[in-house]
């Protein structure tokens, strides 16, 4: 006979007033408190996703590296990273969730002092591992622990708080990596995490508890934890090598593929065949999750995508700063987070699934607009379509998350979370990856196209040729110099329209691709955020 407990949140009302004696015994009581904590975390462990990118160019210097040698210090942090991710509902049960979580932060911390102190690259790199190794645990752990620190009917309100973190995470790595370099040294981006995190450290310790219903597992399933980092670590390191080694055209990305494949297939075989895996394949049964994960792939797909070519696009073309970029990419981080606010006070009385649909429009809608801008667009042109992209992916998070993981049972809601961050996070390496490669193919694309309309026998290129070589020979400059510095110029300038035209291509790549997966919501047996066995609805 199943048992059902009682929470005290959930409890019928009473006419006489709480003792303070029941107020004390009030589970939810520090549940604000938990939010900062495991939401600092994990912001933390965004930061350090992208923080890294602006200061490569100091790294290479300092440490005598490689472009290609100094791309390990963002490689080895997300692999080490998405291996822990799946891993960390079972490393939760088998250490105990306050323990685990509180020694994540303090290994991140401590790899991120070192890290900081590094005096060579391959140093570096090794405590990157170190660091991405203990941050894996604070996404998909610090989500399962806001679940339960929030009673049912605020749930919502708990998962807005982490979205925030994740939204704005992202966003404000290189900004706030700019301002560090800029204004100290590189290794101040890793010491800067010191202090919060050993803050996070002490507010997880102190008021985060173990769940009731986890059951820590009797043996360790070796193979199956080797199966994983080889199927994620390959998967992973193929998505931020495939670029630079021309993808398919490399036999060494061939191998990864193959080896990622293959470790999968085994992964899955193992894990349905023993009692106690470290990923619980099984709850893919459940109508909810395998759709919500796959949206999660797609949202990531989005997401990332977009953070990603932004930035390009206002540094590469508008030469803004990463300071100056940050600056204009927050407002539209705020709207996210304002609407994830109200959202999420809202989730367990609404069905998900016209908020998703809302938001993934008006993400398109923003897209849209992006994919108008010119060379000459200013911050005006870029505040109300950031705008409303940050209301679209913050009308999307809250209902997504809740409402893929209703009708699970509270003890697999660490798995669900875990499955539903690690799409996220490989959606998000593949939207990067893929955005990249689809640029400079476009760029190129659309710069032969420009150049076949370019050409002696056009009259308004004969025109702007004579203007360039007049104005350099009015300059000093000697006719056949001059000439070679307006054909310079005009190249320059068709280069700079064929990368606006391929950055309009992107944008709406990305709203096309958050909108192709709503079909997906039609697989769900509800939109309640509500629903999780076990408990008694609100």
């Amino acid at each position: 006979m199943t048992s059902v407990v009682l929470e005290p949140e959930l409890l019928p009302p009473v006419s006489a007033p709480r003792t303070v004696a029941a107020a004390n015994d009030d589970p939810y009581r520090h549940r604000y408190l938990i939010a900062i904590a495991v939401t600092l975390a994990a912001v933390l462990e965004l930061i350090d996703t992208s923080i890294v990118n602006v200061a490569i160019p100091h790294m290479m210097g300092t440490l005598g590296a490689t472009l290609d040698e100094i791309a390990w210090v963002s490689t080895s942090y997300i692999i080490a990273n998405v291996i822990v991710i799946p891993m960390s509902s079972w490393l939760s049960s088998y250490f105990g969730r306050r323990r685990y979580l509180t020694g994540s932060i303090l290994i991140f911390v401590a790899a991120s002092f070192f890290c900081g102190a590094a005096t060579s690259l391959w140093g570096l790199v090794f405590w990157r591992v170190i660091q991405g190794l203990g941050g894996g645990a604070l996404l998909s752990t610090a989500q399962t622990t806001l679940f339960e620190s929030f009673p049912p009917h605020e749930r919502g309100i708990g998962q807005s708080i982490f979205g925030v973190g994740v939204m704005v995470g992202p966003t404000l790595g290189p900004t706030l990596g700019g301002y560090i370099v800029d204004a100290y040294a590189w290794p101040w981006i890793f010491y800067i995490n010191v202090p919060l995190g050993l803050f996070a450290a002490y507010l997880v310790w102190t008021y985060v508890r173990n769940a009731s219903h986890q059951v820590r597992a009797t043996s360790i399933d070796v193979l199956g934890i080797v199966l994983l980092a080889t199927a994620v670590g390959a998967l992973q390191w193929m998505l931020e090598r495939g670029e630079r080694l021309d993808w398919f055209e490399s036999p060494f990305i061939i191998t990864l593929a193959l080896v990622s494949l293959t470790s999968a297939i085994l992964l899955v075989w193992r894990e349905l065949s023993i009692d106690e895996p470290i990923i619980d394949f099984r709850i893919l049964k459940s109508r909810q999750l395998a759709p919500g994960v796959l949206f999660a792939a797609f949202l990531g797909l989005a997401l990332y995508g977009s953070v990603f070519v932004l930035p390009v696009f206002l540094q590469s073309l508008h030469g803004y700063t990463a300071s100056q970029t940050g600056m204009v990419i927050l407002p539209g981080a705020l709207a996210s987070a304002f609407t994830m606010a109200i959202v999420g006070r809202n989730a367990s009385r609404v069905d998900a699934r016209p908020f998703i649909v809302v938001g993934a429009f008006l993400f398109l809608a923003s897209m849209y607009m992006l994919s108008r801008l010119t060379l000459d667009a200013g911050q005006d042109q870029l505040f109300w379509p950031l705008i409303l992209r940050g209301v679209g992916l913050g009308c999307v998070f809250v209902p997504l998350t809740n409402a893929t993981v209703a009708g699970l049972p509270m003890r697999q809601i660490g798995q669900g979370t875990g499955m539903f961050n690690l799409m996220r996070q490989l959606g998000g390496s593949l939207g990067i990856a893929s955005m990249a490669t689809l640029l400079a193919r476009l760029t190129r694309v659309e710069k032969a196209t420009l150049t076949d309309h370019v050409g002696a026998g056009d009259a308004n290129t004969v025109e702007r040729m004579t203007a360039l070589t007049r104005g350099m020979m009015s300059a000093g400059t000697d006719l056949a110099v001059a000439k070679q510095q307006a054909l310079l110029v005009l190249d320059r300038q068709i280069s700079a329209q064929a990368s606006v035209l391929a950055f309009s291509r992107l944008y709406l790549v990305s709203g096309v691709l958050l909108v192709s997966a709503l079909p997906l919501l039609l697989i769900w047996r509800t939109g309640r955020a509500a629903g999780i066995k076990g408990e008694i609805p609100h």
